[in-house]
Parts: C-alpha cells; structure tokens; sequence
C-alpha cells in the first residue's frame, strides 16, 4: 500500500514543500485514494495512500500522535497489528483509529527504535518527533517495500520509489561505475546501499536509519538470519522438516489475510502460487479470485502454462481469471513497465507482472504472491552444485556460484563500456566473496542461499512484484517472505531443499494439499517469448533506443560493441539464458524514459 516521501533539512531551514508535493504527486499510482502531507520544524512528509486497512479518513496519512508529539509516513502492512493493539492498549495507550499506521505510532513510543522486533509484516517508514526533529526511517527484513534516500550537505530526501525523488529536483544524476559493474555483471542486481545514480541510495533491508537532532545519521541492522544448524533440531527427520515448513507457511498465509478489502492470488501453476491457493482454501477462503497470464509463443518458445494453473484453479474451486496478453498489448505495456521500475530490471518478468497487475486491479487491491520461494528453498538450478566438494572452500564456492550466476567477467565488461564509466578490478566478485565469508553460513550451498535471500531476492523478484504491482494500486504480499518462515527454512539442511531437483522439502510438504502432477512437472518460468527472442518491433525498440541521441551523448557503451550485439541481436545470451542485447538496452531505455543524462563527470 502507498508511497511515503518526505524531506529533513540539516542546515536550520524550513523544508521545500514544493518539492515534497511533487515527489508525492509521482507516486500517485501507488495510492491513489488518498493524499496528504505535514510539515513541523526541519521536517515535512508527504503520502499517497491505497486504502487496505480501516478505509475511513482515520487511517490516513501522514498520521500525527498529538498526545505522543509523533507523525508517521509509510508504505507497507503490518500482519500482526491487531494483537500489538491490545497489547499496547494493556499498557495504557489509547487509540483513535484501527488502522495498522497507529500502532506503529504507539509501539515506536513504547519500544524504541528496536519496536520493529515486534513487527511481523512488510514496511518502509518514516517516524518524526515533534519536540526533537529526530527522525527514524526503516524497512523491513527482507526488503520487501523499498526506501530511497538523495542526501547533501542541506537535506535528506527519501520516497518510496526512485524517481520520486528525480521529480523532487537536485539530484546527482550521473551514473554510479560500481553500480554499473554490477547492473552487468550480478544479473542486474545492484546491492544496498547502491543504485545506479551516484546520488540516490537505498536503505537496506532489515536497516534503520536514525536521523538525529544534531545532523549525525546512523545506519543500523536489526535482523540477520543464520543459515546454520541448530543444535535443538539435529534430531528431525525429512518429516519433522516437511511438518514445521507446511506449518510456517500455514501461518504466513493466514496472516497474509489481515485487510478490510478482499484478497485474492497469482496462480503461474507452478509449485510455489499452487501451495498458497491451496492453504487459502484450507484456511476457508471459498469463491477465492485467482488470475494467471499468457502470451503468444514466440521463436518456439511456448507462452503460457494455462494447463497446470487450470488444474489447480478446477481443484480448489475458484473464481479464476486467465489472461491471454497478444503481442499487440505488449509492446505499447512495456513503456509503462519501464516507467514504472525504480531501477533498471531486465527481467522479462516485468511486463509480464505490469499487464497481469493491469487487469487483476480491476477485481482486487490485494493479492497474494509466490516469489521468494526457490530462494529460500533452493529452487534454481545453480544451488545443487554449490554443494559438490569444488565448492566447499571460500574460492570454490565463489567460483561455482559465478559461473552459474555472473552474466559476464570483468573483462567483459570493460569490452562493453567506453572508458569513462569503467570501474578499477572486479567489485562485484568482490562483494560475492565478502559476502560468502561472513559467518553464519560454512557449506556452499548455505552461502549462496544466504546471499540470494538477502541481496538477489531483494534486487530482483521482491522489487518487481512491488514496482509492477504498486504501478497499478495493487498491493503484493509474499508469504514465502514471512521472516519466520525464513528463518526456519535457513536452518534446514542444504540436502533436504536441494533434493528433486530443488525445493524439495517443500515439494514434499505440498503433497499433503496440491495435485501431484503440479508437483511434478518440469520447472517453468513467466514466460515473455517476446522479448526471450528479439525480432521485429521489438528489435527496433532496442535499435532506436541504443542508437538514440540521447544513447550517443551518454556514451555509455562502445559504438562497436553494440553494432556486434545488434548484428547478432539473439546470438549472445548470459549463462541464465538472458539475452546480453536486451539486458544494455533496457538499462537505456530506463535512462532515457526517465530523463536521466548520467553523463559521467
């Protein structure tokens, strides 16, 4: 729900109201319900709500405590708010609305900053004291809702989205060589605190950020999960696992419930969107709306998977919506789908995620959602390596997992970009190194879930539901995300989620509530045959994007290197079977639909 935005000066001035209402404005597809805004002191906040709990004026935003001196800004949903609120109405509190946004409000007064422990549910807050001007911004475990930062020597802006903060004004807009590096390398993944802007960047997940009276700003983790055994579940068996991971899950989609509008679900037919359908229904959700998407195939790529979401869908009895999505449809949606991306995504997911938010909007504001799965659980291909004895040092797992995961070397990469924006050595093998010797996680198999959990779940599958849902004023929730749920699956043996395949204690779990032969089939994806296979107009969108003026005065790319690319506009293809000529151009299709030079300095 919503999109948060605010200002906090650090030079003695009265905040840029202005500025604060168009950062808001930007964001009015991710609340379009309602609008407000507050400024006291050295602070102002801004708010463009989608109204999911307490509809009445009540619960808007920003919320002010007059009798606590609070005020409160923020994007999210917090599952367990009812029973925070008779546990701080036993201490004393009392409330004027029944809303989730009051009691965080009243749990920041009571606990502290570290009254996020308490929080079961996705967020990205801003909480201003009155009497202080202190400000604490936050997000949640897993990075499920985002929080952008641009700061200077004068102010601090922040916003739900990044080009929010563009419309804001001010921004240092020149592209980050790291980030860059990273966008080419990691699979477009660029980690926290990063973005490919030099000046804006992005709050981790599980992070706040304390913005004190006196200007100093201090950046915290609250949460880590540890992918170790534990000492008090060495004795389970595949069954105890398979019983405590239906039972978690169980409970992440019961939560996932909590609004005072209905809630339906994606359904791809795959494993993951299957389990949830059928825990709603065992949790008594009857006339449940469920909705899957398809295209037409394309090169010989097959573009839907309507036969295994029909069976779930004939199973559980619901109220299913398939969506046929012609090539017509398509490539005017990807405008907005680009548009609508915080940061440049490549996935071919998005559009497929833009269009499918389209039209489920227009039956539900909520949904639930299946991402997050395989990495929690194991689900790609690249883990069941990681576990063989090459792997089992620092380098041979770092090794294994580039290999599987890393679009190109750093040679590579200089190959690509013209000298100004190269960056020195190898930062995005660097960070996978550093990454993996953190404790917490000694086999393989455990580093790379650990980093694919908390840095490409983030950067990839999280920001896409949330980015292409919110364009629509849907709101995504992920209980494969409930930070229980992975906390738990963290500490399950690699074996046991590596087996079948992948995911395989929770395949085996989903044998006591869906079909076998959705189990069973081969793994798939969202296919976007469209854009998997380059040709026609789609071909020409890429030409005229990389061979745009704005393309040219950029400089990004070597002129050569995108001809040989474009010769060959399907030839050259990344190790996770990601077309390399999509991947350079999207990223300036991205720049130049948002009004970025990124020239470098």
């Amino acid at each position: 729900m919503c999109g948060a935005t605010g200002e906090v000066r650090l030079d003695g001035r009265t905040p840029d109201i202005a500025a604060v209402s168009r950062m808001a404005d930007t964001m009015s597809p991710r609340g379009p319900d309602s609008a407000g805004a507050w400024s006291q002191g050295r602070v102002a906040l801004g708010h463009r709500r989608l109204k999911i709990i307490d509809l009445s004026e009540a619960g808007g935003q920003p919320m002010i405590d007059s009798e606590l001196g609070l005020a409160i800004c923020w994007n999210g949903c917090i599952y367990n708010y009812r029973e925070l609120r008779r546990e701080l109405s036993g201490h004393g509190y009392r409330f004027f609305s029944t809303s989730d946004t009051e009691v965080l409000l009243k749990a920041y007064h009571h606990w502290g900053d570290r009254f996020v422990d308490q929080l079961k549910g996705m967020f990205a807050f801003a909480i201003a004291e009155r009497d202080s001007g202190r400000v604490l911004l936050g997000r949640d475990r897993l990075g499920i809702k985002p929080l952008y930062l641009s700061q200077d020597r004068h102010r601090i802006r922040f916003a739900s989205s990044l080009p929010a903060l563009l419309a804001g004004g001010e921004v240092d807009t020149r592209i980050d060589p790291t980030a860059l590096h990273h966008y080419l390398t990691f699979h477009s993944v660029v980690p926290a605190p990063l973005t490919i802007l030099r000046g804006v960047s992005k709050v981790p997940p599980a992070s706040l950020v304390a913005i004190e009276p006196d200007g100093r700003v201090i950046t915290s983790t609250y949460w880590e999960p540890d992918f170790s055994r534990r000492a008090d579940r060495a004795d389970w068996t595949a069954r105890d696992w398979e019983d405590a991971v239906l039972q978690s899950l169980r409970t992440a989609v019961e939560r996932r419930l909590v609004a005072d509008v209905p809630v339906g679900c994606l359904l791809s037919g795959g494993v993951d969107s299957s389990l949830i359908v059928g825990l709603l229904a065992e949790a008594g959700q009857t006339g449940l709306k469920t909705f899957s998407i398809g295209f037409e195939s394309v090169g010989g790529v097959a573009g839907d998977e309507f036969r295994y979401s029909d069976v779930v869908a004939r199973h559980f009895d619901t109220d299913h919506h398939q969506i046929r999505i012609g090539t017509d449809r398509m490539l005017p949606a990807l405008d907005g789908a680009i548009g609508a991306m915080s940061e440049p995504m490549v996935s071919h997911d998005c559009v497929a995620f833009y269009l499918l938010s389209q039209e489920v909007a227009r039956h539900v504001k909520v949904v639930q959602s299946g991402q997050g799965a395989d990495e929690v659980f194991a689900g790609y291909h690249w883990y069941p390596p990681m576990a063989d004895p090459s792997a089992a040092d620092l380098d041979g797992a770092v090794a294994k997992y580039r290999a599987a995961f890393f679009d190109r070397d750093s040679a590579a990469v200089a190959a690509l970009l013209t000298h100004e924006y190269r960056t020195d050595g190898d930062p995005s093998g660097r960070f996978v190194t550093e990454h993996f010797a953190r404790p917490g996680a000694e086999t393989g198999v455990d580093r790379a879930l650990r980093l694919d959990t908390t840095v490409m779940l983030v950067e990839d599958p999280v920001k896409r539901v949330d980015n292409m849902t919110m364009a629509w004023g849907l709101e995504g929730r992920v209980p494969f995300l409930d930070h229980e749920l992975v906390e738990l699956a963290a500490t399950c043996p690699p074996e046991l989620k590596t087996a079948q395949g992948g995911k395989g204690v929770l395949k085996e779990a989903a044998r006591r509530v869906i079909p076998a032969a959705v189990i069973d089939r081969p793994k798939g994806y969202f296919p976007v045959p469209a854009l998997t296979h380059l040709e026609g107009p789609y071909l020409d969108m890429v030409r005229d994007a990389l061979y745009a003026p704005e393309a040219k005065e950029r400089g990004l790319f070597r002129p050569e290197a995108v001809d040989r690319l474009l010769a060959d506009p399907n030839g050259r293809l990344t190790p996770l079977r990601g077309n390399e000529l999509w991947q350079i151009a999207l990223l300036e299709m991205w720049l130049q639909k948002h009004g970025i030079t990124g020239v470098a300095a």
